[in-house]
């Protein structure tokens, strides 16, 4: 039974279209899941050089929002989870991947508005709370989100939580 599939085409100026595409875990195929994992690893393992368990438990839970270009390549992906898996009382966007070839485009933004868009949709009730690498506070901001608290490290890299109400 499907979850609810939705396909949203993007048009980067000097690159190819992208088109986005949000899943519940169990309607991921294989290879759409080795293609999650291995764009994850290579940017928060390998790029940041942090070697972490990035497969924690919580994408079972959730919904996967992928962006693929025509040939099939996954370039930037989040994870959208139900309230009370990350936080209580909060749903949250996590696992935020662009893949280099897509940076400084304005991807970033598209990606995450998407996924505001499409947590809303799924979770009405609930704000969004996220744990945002610091240096993006600026780029969270400007898609509504608010600091709270004080910064943090996580895997060795500053972090910081912020919400977003409805």
């Amino acid at each position: 039974m499907s979850r609810g599939i939705s396909v949203k085409e993007i048009n980067i100026v000097g690159l190819k279209t992208l088109i986005y595409d949000c899943k519940f875990f169990e309607e991921l195929t294989l290879e759409e899941l080795y293609a999650l994992m291995q764009l994850r690893q290579e940017v928060f393992v390998v790029e940041q050089n942090c070697p972490y368990l990035d497969a924690d438990g919580k994408d079972k839970y959730g919904y996967h929002v992928m962006a693929w270009d025509e040939e099939g390549v996954l370039h930037c992906c989040t994870r959208l989870l139900p309230e009370g898996i990350s936080y209580d009382g909060y749903t949250s966007i996590g696992r935020v991947v662009n893949s280099m070839a897509v940076r400084a485009s304005g991807q970033g933004k598209v990606l995450m508005e998407y996924s505001i868009n499409k947590i809303k949709e799924l979770y009405p009730s609930f704000p969004i709370k996220i744990g945002a690498q610091s240096y993006l506070k600026q780029f969270y901001e400007s898609l509504g989100f608010v600091g709270i608290g004080v910064d943090y490290l996580e895997d060795g890299i500053p972090h910081m939580i912020m919400i977003l109400d409805h």
